[in-house]
């Protein structure tokens, strides 16, 4: 969490740093593609992700745009009993004191694990800063997540031989949420965009509660093709 923080704070500083100028953009392009580094912050299970994230649109007026969104991010974390949905726990606490494993052992569980998140959608620009497009669009689409642990004692061999008998527990589900921020534009034809979105989802139902994460992003974007701004 202390990771995404910073990269909010230091985003937003690039922000408010940046040369916001009134007066009409001269030039938008028909299409726009964005490619950077991402980092994905599921708090719920204390897991950090960094991948590249990348946009691909276009813009049929100067107020709206059309595109598909795509992110690969990976990450570490360690998953523990109180992680996961009331009843699991309640479930393992019964196990282990059958097995006679003392109360003050917790299980920790290693994981490595690997997301893809897919979206499609429109998003509204403000274009009335020559330097500064600001962005918001709604999130919904789709994300997959492969979750690999590395248990590293017998216990944790036991549960996930349980939980995950292959090794390897993935799933696909919806996400829903809101995103948006701007494109800082160094030239007409090349900016810098930092994105956030905020979105919810319920990834492996029946291990854990549904989570909110948080998508940081920043990186190059490039305008091309016609102008928009030329039309009448």
């Amino acid at each position: 969490m202390k990771t995404s923080w910073k990269f909010g704070v230091s985003a937003l500083c690039a922000l408010l740093l940046a040369p916001i100028a009134s007066g009409q953009q001269d030039y938008i392009g028909r299409f726009d593609i964005f490619t950077g580094y991402t980092y994905l912050n599921s708090p719920l299970i204390s897991l950090g992700e960094s991948g590249f994230h990348t946009q691909v649109g276009t813009n049929p007026a100067k107020w709206y745009a059309l595109g598909f969104d795509f992110s690969a991010t990976a990450g570490d974390t360690v998953l523990l009993p109180s992680m996961l949905k009331a009843s699991l726990q309640q479930e393992i606490g019964a196990q282990l004191t059958m097995a006679g494993i003392p109360s003050s052992y917790v299980p920790k569980v290693p994981l490595h694990s690997r997301s893809q998140s897919y979206a499609t959608g429109p998003q509204l620009n403000y274009r009335h800063f020559k330097a500064v497009t600001l962005f918001i669009h709604p999130d919904l689409g789709a994300i997959h997540e492969a979750a690999i642990p590395h248990p590293t004692d017998p216990i944790g061999k036991l549960l996930v031989a349980s939980l995950a008998p292959s090794g390897v527990k993935t799933d696909w589900t919806y996400f829903y949420g809101v995103g948006g921020g701007m494109d800082i534009n160094v030239t007409p034809h090349i900016g810098v965009r930092v994105h956030v979105d905020v979105v919810r989802d319920h990834l492996f139902s029946d291990l854990l509660n549904s989570r909110t994460s948080v998508r940081f992003s920043v990186g190059p974007a490039f305008h091309m093709g016609g102008n928009v701004a030329a039309k009448k």
